[in-house]
């Protein structure tokens, strides 16, 4: 167990060193690697890693309170029963990432790349997915209430069961994934019919 506060890093490798269940708080991280590292139940609050690579690291049951992860690289790594508490995660990748049990409560994660993510059942309410690749996940019965869709990418993603009224979402392609099932709103409703040719009014 350790702690660093108001530390800045820069270009280090911390894949080597064992940092479970350690805390870090308000440090900043840039262009760091934390590749196959061991992160697992680590705790950061007010943190920032900006261009950092997470591949293959274990963050097993990690949690993160208003940190920033922005165009950070998770592909591969194990992000199972971790939480990220109103965090920012512009631009990062979680392509092949293992999210099961994952809590997200509220946040931005604008431009990031979730595709073929699995996110069932999960309470995604008044998140921010602005331009995010949502591509081929599984959304199903998650509740997206008062997120933020906007141009989101869902293509192929499963929806069946999930709740979307109140959520923005302007410029989704409601052509490119079944809405059997979803719960929708009025105005998604106008969205839907508008992007399949219908003129209303």
């Amino acid at each position: 167990m350790f702690q660093h506060s108001k530390q800045n890093y820069a270009g280090l490798d911390f894949g080597t060193q064992d940092l479970r269940y350690g805390e870090l708080i308000s440090c900043t991280f840039t262009r760091c690697l934390f590749s196959n590292g061991s992160l697992d139940e680590i705790t950061s609050s007010n943190c920032r890693f900006i261009e950092c690579d997470f591949r293959g690291a274990a963050l097993n049951g990690s949690y993160h309170k208003e940190s920033a992860f922005e165009n950070c690289n998770f592909n591969g790594a194990n992000l199972f029963v971790s939480k990220f508490e109103t965090c920012k995660m512009t631009g990062s990748d979680f392509s092949s990432s293992n999210m099961d049990g994952i809590t997200i409560y509220q946040g931005d994660w604008s431009y990031t790349n979730l595709r073929n993510s699995r996110l069932v059942r999960q309470d995604l309410r008044g998140v921010k997915f602005h331009e995010a690749d949502l591509s081929g996940a599984d959304l199903e019965k998650a509740d997206l209430r008062d997120s933020d869709l906007t141009m989101t990418l869902l293509s192929k993603a499963k929806l069946q069961g999930a709740d979307v009224r109140g959520a923005k979402m302007e410029g989704v392609d409601f052509k490119s994934f079944t809405i059997a099932g979803m719960r929708m709103d009025r105005e998604q409703s106008v969205l839907f019919s508008l992007s399949h040719g219908a003129k209303i009014g």
